[in-house]
Formats: structure tokens, sequence, C-alpha cells
């Protein structure tokens, strides 16, 4: 692959050089001992805060300002007027949040609906309908196996009370087979000196013992340099590993740990393969506390020693008692310095909130807490951007795509073997990484968390362009995608915010456009190739308005509305450290815009290899000319008998591509921001579906992706969410505790992932009459998520709702032949139209009846017992 050109790495060095003077400027110059009285602080005057933003964000007229209305299409504003409402933090204060928008395109958003009404009605009909369909049985199913007086293995110990030398102690699991013992008086039975033992305030390596089962019920305990626990006189010590019977006991405490504050059991199916329920986030980022060099976000989603070792704020942030924090404070509007209180465990009374974008939002006991009360797919994107990573000058990790995409991928397998650590050895957590379609409706028929790894970069497979020239071969593309299947990717984007080898991007408006568009000059050589949109395109299938343009200078805007800004962390990051060294982006001409770099033939060669390696397909951040070329070549692929999948999944696409990808069997799933937001998005894609295909629904949550999250609908809103309610499953939910702090949604938001299962109760409560009608297809979108990965898998869609596929009914008893296993009958007839326990539903023909009904019997194991009609 083709190095960088040196023109490009030397700005890029500049910039660095730069960031470390800022920094170390700005660290000097910081102040020094306890913060003032009014260094933020506290949740609730951070919520003060945002109400009074949200307050801002409707319209209203500014003292001494005059009203500023617009007709369709034209606007009477000044430069005057938009700075008076421009804050440039991610909004403009007379539009709605673009969070809350049917696509994060503001122009593109505000484009008419081209459904008719009679198109409309019948979707709307239609998915009424399936909403009447029988509904699969679903059962609780334990958290994990009941827990013996002796233990059987070295993993079945966590998180049990166990006598130990006549000493109840808690074993909380540090990985899979290796313990801390946790004292009834809140220690840690460690290694001291050269043969003792002590109870130590805090956990390390010295308290961290391996299990090694000797016979039943008896196990030594081992520290990594090979001293062993053994009994003294005095009670414990180190030395040649001892034998120690274990017993369960009572008199432990408690390890401390964020709960979930969820009870009852989690729900899976009476078999494996039978239809299921849950619901679908295919856009989270689970382990970007790994990018951007590794010290942008801070805190793992988990750590060997728990909470209090994981949920603990960046050192840069406890700077100067908590004014170290340059980034957050940009991010959240506020000067450089103004700090925060950098405490989380155990009091967390500044983060997690849902505009705290530097701290991690998806520990695992947050996640944990929305399975338990109804999510069942959850894809991780591995992710990075190699120029924000170069410019901010605080790393531990590379800044290669490649690698940081690697690096993700060994963490989130390291959380899953810690999940099935804490449940009693592998396999037994609830979080699966999944790699097909089949596995995954297995795993959420146990009850358990299909996890889906995705990937979202800018320069994905290596494949930049530079000046116009691929920095990979067709070859070397495949080779790595290869690698990515390998490692367990199954969803990926083929750009996020620079144009590449493969397509071109849909770019950012706004402040946040003039600083990702210098960024695409350092990463490509170039700036974007902004044009005015065709006229053949309807209206809002466009990119993001560049500027400057020249509706910019006109003194109308050239028609154009002002747009929110969108990447909050790309702005703040270059406000900071990057806003040096390239050249002036070009003047554009007045909008709409769009991207003149569509799909390549090197992009269209890589859609062609997903297909064939059955990797799902995200067009969200493309270019229009891109995800258009990239949606016609499904569509002809799709015609010529080759399996396609398609996923748009946070709502960067532009309306105009939704009912495409439903049409092509894919599956859409907004961003989920503001619940009262996300209900109107569900009623107008409620508009789009395709007859052909069973409907479910999903939201794209982008936490932890920088995307700002749910806001609390404010004071004293209509149908408050009230606590405990109800989760999928029958599972009651009550008010989440972490540590001291106690989240309740009605008034702190999304403000960690484990409130989404919350934001779930209240877009149904905002929903009115049609919540039950929101809950049902919010239930339903796992299993349309995998009826649109199966169709990626080559299975055809179901006959019933495809007349066309309808075999004869002779024909379709010898397809379905005794003895075959699932996944081969799905293979000769396609889905089925109903999976109901051990039935299958499909749909044959015969002379003079076009419709016959045909149910398949399977035995407990999934093979086929029998066939009949009805």
């Amino acid at each position: 692959m083709e190095p960088t050109p040196r023109h490009v790495q030397r700005t890029a060095l500049s910039l660095l050089t730069a960031a470390g003077l800022v920094v170390g400027g700005f660290v000097a110059a910081a102040p020094s001992g306890p913060g003032p009285a009014d260094l933020p602080s506290t949740y609730d005057a951070q919520a003060r805060e945002r109400a009074e933003a949200r307050a801002e964000r409707r319209p209203h007229t500014h003292p001494g300002a005059t009203s500023t209305g617009t007709s369709a299409g034209t606007s009477s504003r000044t430069a005057t007027d938009v700075a008076a409402v421009d804050d440039g933090h991610g909004h403009v204060h007379d539009d709605p949040t673009t969070k809350n928008a049917v696509s994060r395109s503001g122009e593109a958003a505000a484009a008419p609906d081209r459904t008719t009404p009679e198109q409309r009605a019948a979707s709307l009909a239609r998915v009424a309908a399936q909403r009447t369909q029988r509904e699969p049985r679903l059962v609780g199913v334990p958290l994990r196996s009941k827990r013996r007086a002796v233990p059987e293995s070295v993993y079945a110990m966590a998180g049990g009370c166990y006598r130990v030398a006549g000493r109840p102690l808690t074993f909380r699991a540090t990985g899979l087979g290796t313990y801390l013992l946790y004292t009834p008086e809140r220690a840690f039975v460690a290694a001291a000196g050269t043969d003792g033992a002590t109870d130590a305030a805090e956990p390390s390596p010295l308290a961290d013992w391996t299990a090694t089962k000797t016979g039943t019920g008896r196990f030594t305990f081992t520290l990594a340099d090979g001293r062993g626990l053994r009994r003294t006189g005095g009670g414990l010590g180190t030395g040649t590993p001892e034998a120690f019977a274990l017993r369960r006991t009572t008199g432990c405490a408690a390890f401390p740990e964020v709960a979930t504050n969820v009870s009852g059991r989690p729900f899976g199916g009476v078999t494996s393969f039978q239809e299921v329920r849950g619901w679908v986030d295919p856009h989270v980022h689970g382990q970007t506390h790994e990018f951007l060099g590794g010290r942008v976000i801070c805190s793992p989603p988990f750590h060997r020693y728990g909470a209090p070792a994981a949920l603990v704020d960046c050192p840069d942030h406890q700077v100067a008692g908590g004014r170290g924090a340059a980034l957050e404070d940009v991010l959240a509007d506020r000067t450089p310095g103004t700090g925060h209180d950098p405490v989380g465990w155990p009091t967390f009374s500044y983060w997690p909130n849902p505009h705290s974008l530097t701290h991690q939002q998806v520990y695992y006991r947050w996640l944990e807490r929305s399975w338990r009360a109804g999510l069942r797919i959850h894809t991780s994107l591995l992710t990075e951007n190699h120029v924000l990573c170069s410019i901010y000058p605080l790393k531990k990790n590379s800044c290669d795509d490649r690698d940081s995409v690697r690096l993700q991928a060994k963490g989130m397998r390291a959380m899953q073997d810690y999940i099935d650590a804490q449940y009693g050895g592998p396999g037994r957590g609830w979080y699966r990484i999944v790699t097909n379609p089949f596995q995954a409706r297995r795993v959420i028929n146990q009850g358990k968390l299909a996890v889906v790894m995705g990937m979202e970069t800018s320069v994905p497979l290596g494949c930049n362009v530079q000046l116009g020239r691929p920095t990979c071969t067709e070859e070397q593309m495949l080779a790595e995608l290869a690698e990515m299947k390998r490692l367990g990717v199954s969803q990926m984007e083929l750009t996020n915010k620079f144009d590449n080898a493969f397509t071109g991007v849909a770019g950012d408006a706004g402040t946040t456009g003039t600083l990702t568009n210098s960024a695409n000059f350092l990463s490509t050589g170039s700036f974007l190739r902004m044009q005015r949109c065709p006229t053949t395109y309807p209206a809002g299938t466009e990119d993001r308005l560049q500027s400057p343009n020249l509706g910019d200078l006109d003194g109308a805007g050239g028609g154009q509305q002002p747009t929110p800004d969108q990447d909050a962390i790309f702005g703040a990051i270059w406000k900071l450290f990057g806003d040096l060294g390239v050249q002036p982006a070009p003047v554009y001409p007045a909008g709409p815009h769009c991207n003149q770099l569509g799909l390549s033939p090197l992009g269209e060669r890589l859609l062609s290899a997903m297909i064939d390696q059955r990797i799902l397909f995200d067009p969200d951040h493309m270019s229009v000319a891109g995800r258009n070329a990239a949606l016609d070549y499904l569509e002809r692929q799709q015609a010529a008998g080759r399996p396609v999948g398609v996923v748009s999944s946070h709502s960067w696409s532009t309306p105009d591509a939704y009912p495409r990808i439903y049409r092509l069997g894919g599956f859409v799933a907004p961003y989920a921001g503001d619940s009262t937001g996300f209900v109107e998005k569900w009623r107008r894609h409620l508009g789009w579906t395709d007859p052909r295909y069973y409907f479910g629904f999903g939201f794209g949550s982008d936490m932890n992706g920088f995307g700002a999250q749910g806001d609390p609908r404010g004071a004293d809103p209509a149908d408050p969410v009230t606590y405990p309610f109800t989760g999928l499953g029958g599972v009651r939910v009550d008010r989440q505790r972490s540590g001291e702090r106690v989240y309740d949604v009605n008034t702190d938001g999304v403000a960690h992932y484990g409130l989404y299962a919350d934001w779930v109760e209240d877009a149904e409560h905002v929903a009115g009459a049609d919540g039950p009608a929101l809950a049902a297809d919010l239930a339903r979108g796992a299993e349309a998520y995998l009826q649109t990965w199966e169709r990626a898998w080559g299975l055809a869609p179901d006959s019933c709702r495809n007349p066309g596929l309808r075999m004869s009914q002779r024909r379709f008893t010898r397809a379905a032949d005794a003895g075959i296993g699932v996944r081969a009958l799905m293979r000769r007839v396609g889905q089925p139209w109903q999976r109901l326990g051990r039935e299958l539903t499909y749909c044959a023909r015969e002379p003079g009846r076009t419709r016959v009904v045909m149910t398949v019997e399977l035995s407990r194991g999934g093979t086929v017992t029998g066939v009949r009609p009805g």
C-alpha cells in the first residue's frame, strides 16, 4: 500500500507539534489546588443547563432581535441573524435538533415524503396486520446455573460465598478461573512480604489468585509469580500452594459493583430455532476507549477489579482539581479550564450524562441492564479516525485504522471472556459474539444477547485515496476484508468522515463541516468535491451544505437554511489542536450540495466481495452519489439472484434511501435521540415498508460514538415513566443505581446505556394510544434484523409474502424431507412465514388454489418429522 505523500506528512507533523505546545501551555497555566465552589460537579446543575438549552432550541426571538420567519425554500435571515441563532455546538435555535430528525442531514430531513397516501395506508395496514399474528411462546431462563454446595469447577465459585481457613470470603472473578478474595471487612486477601498474607485495602496483582482444582471441591490458589495461598498458625500465608476444601457459607460482604435493578428471569424461546423477540441496536461503540489513541474516552467497559477500578476519569481530566479536561469542556460548550467533578465511582455527580461525550457510557453492567430488560441484538462497531488520532496529543495506541480495529476486536473477545467468568465459565455469560444469523437466533432463544461485530472507519481496509489515486490494490483490499471476516466482522460501513478509495462521503455541515473538510484534505490531499446537486435529484437528496459557498455571500443565503453541526468531537478536537497548517477550502457554489465523488470501481468490487463474505452493508455516511450507485448495484445483483443484506443503522442516509433499503429486504434503525423525536421517526417509517418482508424496528444509539443521547422530556412531562415498570418478558425494571447515584430517565435522560430500557418505556408513553404498536414493532426488531441477515446468507424470502416463490404442494412436501435440519430446510424452501415453537409455516400452491398453508413439524433438536397442509 502506498505511503502518505510527504506534504501531508509534513502538515500532520506541524499539527502534532502545535498540539503539544497547546496542551503543554494549557496544563502549565491551569490553576492548582482544590477547585472553587462553582466547579461543575452535580448532575442537577448540568440538567438545569440543558433544560435552558432545550428552551433556547424552541422558536423564539432574542432580545433586541426581530423574528426571522421563513417561507418554503427561502430564508430572510442575514449573517447577523444566523450568528444570533447558531451557537456552534450542535444545533440552530429555531430548528429541531438533528438527532430527532428522520435523517441526520438537516437539509434532507426537511424534504417532502414522496410516498403517496395510498401507499402509506397500505403499508400501515400491513404492519397492523402483522401485529395480530400469533406470538412465539417465551419462557424465563435462569441467569446462571444453580450454585452447588461444593463448586464443581475452577469457574463455579464466581460471585459465591465460600469458607476458606474458617473465614467467609466472596469470590469475585477477575477472569476465567481467577479471583479476588473479598473479606467481610471489605478488604482483599493479598500476599505480603516473602511468605505472608494480609488484608489489603485495594485489589492488585498480589490479590489476584488463580484457582486450580485438585480434587472434588478442593482447590489451590496461586499468584502470577508462583506463590500459593496456604494455612499458617495465624490464618493465611503464602508459599507452596495448599489445597482448600470449599463449601458454600454465609456472612460474606457484597463486592462493590453497579446494579442492574432488574428482577425476574430473562426470556428465551421454547426452541432454538423459533421466531425471536427483543430490541435491536445496530450502532453502538463498545470499545472506543481504545480509539483516537486510547486517551479520549475515559474508562474501559470492564476491568478485572470491577466498577471501582473501571469507572475512573481520564488522568488529564484530573489535572488541577478537575480543570484538565479541555476536550470535555469544549464539547460541553464551556471555556477550556472550566472543569468538572472528575469523580466517577461511586458518586457520579457529573458523569455519565447524555451530553458528556468523553466518558464511558457502555460499562458492561449498564449494558447488562438493557439486555435483561429486553435488548437482544447489539452491534458493537470497531472504529477509528486516523486524522483526529494524529492531531490529538494524548495517546497510547496506534492511529492506523487497521491496528485500531484489531485491538478493539480483541477487546470484544476479552469482554466476552470476562462476562463468562462472572457467570460460571466459558460460554455461560450473556454476552455472545455471533458471526451468522443462525448462531444469533440460537443465542437469543437461549435468553442471551447476540453481539454483532461491525466496522465504521474513514479508511476501511487501509484503502485511502491520495490525490485521486487509491492507496491499495484490489488484491490487498480482498485480503484485508478476509481478515476482517476472520476477526468476526459481520456489518460494515464504507466510510465515516472522509472520501476514500471506495466512495465519497456525505460530509458535515456548519462549522464542523469546514473542519472535516480540512481534515479530508489532510487525509486525501483534496478538499471535498461538492457541487450543486443535479436538478434531476428530488428535494432532500443532497449531501451536507459546505461553507464558504456563494449562497453565504449573496446576503440571502442562496435559498439555504443554516444547518446544525453534527460531529461534536471533530469540531472540539480540531478547535483545540488542529486549526493550523491547512490552506483555506475553496468557495463552493450555492447549495444544495452533492459530492461529485461517488462509488468507485474498487468500491463496487468491495460490495461484491461483501456479498460473497455475507457481510451486511451499511450505506450510512456515504455521499448521495455513492449511496445511490451502491443501492443501484445491489438492486441489479438481487435481480440476478445474488443475496444481499443492507442495514442503515443511525440515520446517516437521506430519506429517499430508506424505501429502497426496505425494498431490498433491508433493515433500518434510526438514530435514537430523544424519545419524542424517535416516535415521529417510527411513524414516518411505517409508511415505507415493503409487502414482501417481515417488518420490525430498531434504534441506533451511537453511544460512545460522540452522538448526544436522549434528554429527559423536561419538567412535568405528560405521562412520565413510573417505576418500577415491566420490561419485555415480564421482568421488573426499577430505577438504576450505580454506587451512590440513582438514575431516573424522567430527570436524567439516557445518561448511560442501561437507561435505554427506560428510554423505550418513555417512547411508548410518548406514543400515547400508539404505544402498544410501537412496543410491538420494537419487540420484532431482532427478528427483522435476523431475517435480513439470513437473506444475506442466501435464504429466499418467505413464500407467503412472495407468491412467485411458491412451490407446488407436492414439490414442497418432497423438499421437506424427514430428518433434515432447519438450516438445510430453509436452503431448500426459503424462510418460513412464521416460526412458532416446533412448527414452521410456509405457503405452497396447487391447481385452483394459489395459496396453500403448509406446516413443517420439527423435533426438539430441529429436524423435520413431518409436513402437513394447514
